[in-house]
């Protein structure tokens, strides 16, 4: 069966990788699915692209989390969002923390809405996604 998945032309390394680009994106937006599975699968299926998976997955992981900024940013700024006391607080470097399910969203979704430095945001941001999916490479090697 593991045979006839590889051969197929439709989970070529170019299709895999926009499969992952695709789910990385999504997945770090406000809709809850996860990348790791989908990037250990590209893992497994092309050994050989492991830093273009990393690096795909850590880009397109980002934009989604840049595009959950943005809509915080242009959020009406009448109501405090939950998580910005401890955004204020922290700051950007908490977004180091924006991949963690349901915590991360809502960070980054209050540093937004705070009009942190967007590029501060999308460097912390791009650093703890791309540790966690180090560490996805990494035990797909093993």
């Amino acid at each position: 069966m593991e045979s006839f998945f590889a051969n197929s032309e439709w989970l070529s390394q170019d299709a895999s990788l926009w499969t992952l680009a695709v789910a990385s994106f999504l997945a770090s937006t406000l809709l809850p699915l996860g990348s790791e599975a989908v990037l250990f699968a590209v893992l497994r299926l092309h050994p050989d692209a492991s830093n273009a998976a990393l690096l795909v997955a850590t880009i397109f992981n980002t934009l989604g989390g840049m595009t959950t900024y943005s809509i915080g940013r242009f959020l009406a700024q009448r109501k405090p969002l939950k998580h910005v006391e401890l955004t204020r607080r922290w700051g950007t470097p908490l977004l180091l923390f924006a991949w963690l399910p349901i915590v991360g969203d809502g960070l980054v979704l209050a540093a937004g809405w705070l009009r942190a430095n967007w590029i501060a945001a999308a460097l912390f941001q791009g650093a703890g996604r791309y540790a966690r999916y180090w560490v996805v490479v990494e035990s797909a090697a093993r």
